[in-house]
């Protein structure tokens, strides 16, 4: 994670956050964690949590949100608010582990904080560093327009999701996908494959220790700039539509 105190100098005064801590300290918290995921181990090294994780956390999450600005400028958003908390949601689980073994991040659309759509995100553990994008678990209303707009867009889409140079950056195919059509759909049309999918998305898993690098923030920015395009086109049919105005006027 781009913890490495030089490299996560943002010049975007709107992004920056306290300066990052030792990258090493980063990875060993999480690590630790996952063999003390408890209250009682947490609680007395929080104060670390807070300055070696979580703050470069939010100087690597600046950086990258700054290079946004230039390929998706409807994600840009607070790091505050991009970073998910530590804390998990035990309320409905059967596993009460009280903190994630990972930190990571969420880039949202405008317009769509509260339902999701398609976005961009990463992740740190203590052995990898996850990078990824799309649209993952969409509300049935949400599938449902992304079908009805593949109905029509799929060669686009195709296009953009099978791309050799995406794919060398994004290996890992993020769809699952139902076995039969979902009701309503043709099971002849030629692209009943994407649209039985019930997300899309792409993903690429490095070493961990590759976020120890001061380049990270530019190698994270790179991938999702070549990834922004899909993005774009699964929140098309999410986004509130324009009405065109009548008589021309």
């Amino acid at each position: 994670m781009g913890v490495h105190v030089r490299a996560l100098h943002v010049p975007d005064r709107r992004y920056r956050t306290a300066e990052p801590a030792s990258p090493p300290a980063a990875l060993k918290f999480l690590r630790d964690l996952k063999r003390n995921n408890d209250r009682d181990w947490f609680q007395p090294r929080k104060e670390i949590f807070e300055r070696e994780l979580k703050a470069p956390m939010l100087g690597l999450i600046s950086e990258i949100t700054h290079a946004m600005e230039d390929f998706a400028p409807d994600h840009v958003r607070p790091p505050q608010k991009i970073l998910f908390r530590i804390y998990r949601d035990t309320r409905f689980s059967n596993d009460k582990r009280p903190y994630k073994e990972h930190i990571g991040a969420w880039w949202v659309r405008t317009g769509l904080e509260k339902t999701s759509g398609a976005g961009f995100y990463f992740h740190l553990s203590g052995k990898e560093l996850l990078i990824a994008a799309g649209c993952y678990m969409p509300q049935p209303e949400q599938l449902l327009a992304v079908r009805r707009y593949l109905l029509d867009h799929h060669v686009e889409m195709r296009k953009l999701y099978t791309a050799k140079p995406l794919v060398k950056l994004f290996p890992h195919d993020e769809a699952t996908s139902l076995t039969r059509p979902p009701k309503g759909f043709p099971a002849d049309h030629p692209a009943i494959d994407l649209i039985r999918n019930k997300q899309w998305g792409r993903s690429v898993t490095l070493p961990a220790d590759t976020a120890l690098t001061p380049a990270v923030g530019k190698e994270i920015a790179k991938r999702l700039k070549a990834i922004a395009p899909l993005v774009t086109l699964i929140n098309t049919p999410l986004l509130p539509q324009k009405r065109k105005p009548l008589f021309g006027l």
